[in-house]
Parts: structure tokens; C-alpha cells; sequence
């Protein structure tokens, strides 16, 4: 699983495998899933991130996991 986030251009993905992409679908606005061969969401891109969250929380971010 990898995190990005783009501050170039004001974006975050979530890549939860390296499946190949086969099919993007905008949910909400600037809201983006990404679907493998077997309709498994396995990307979430997010835009207009910086609109979404303060600058100052980016700069922190957290990982929980329970296992």
C-alpha cells in the first residue's frame, strides 16, 4: 500500500496494490477510484486536497492498523 501526496498538483492517492488500472471512476467531484480487471477498487485519488484539508494537518499524517 503506498500514500502520495502531490503537492504539485494539489492531490493525494492511495495505491492499496500494484494491480494494472483498468477502469477510473469520478464518484464525487474530484474524487477518483480506480478499478482492477475484477471491479476491486485499488486506488483512491483525491483533488483540490489542499481545499479539503489544512496545510498544516498534511504535513502530520497518521497510520493506524489493527492486525
Amino acid at each position: 500500500m503506498k500514500l502520495k501526496v502531490d503537492h504539485k498538483n494539489d492531490a493525494l492517492y492511495l495505491r492499496l496494490d500494484e494491480s494494472a488500472i483498468i477502469e477510473s471512476e469520478e464518484i464525487r467531484p474530484g474524487v477518483i477510484l480506480d478499478y482492477d480487471a475484477e471491479d476491486n477498487v485499488i486506488g483512491i485519488e483525491i483533488l483540490g486536497l489542499s481545499k479539503r484539508v489544512p496545510l498544516k494537518m498534511l504535513k502530520n499524517l497518521q497510520f493506524e492498523t489493527e492486525i
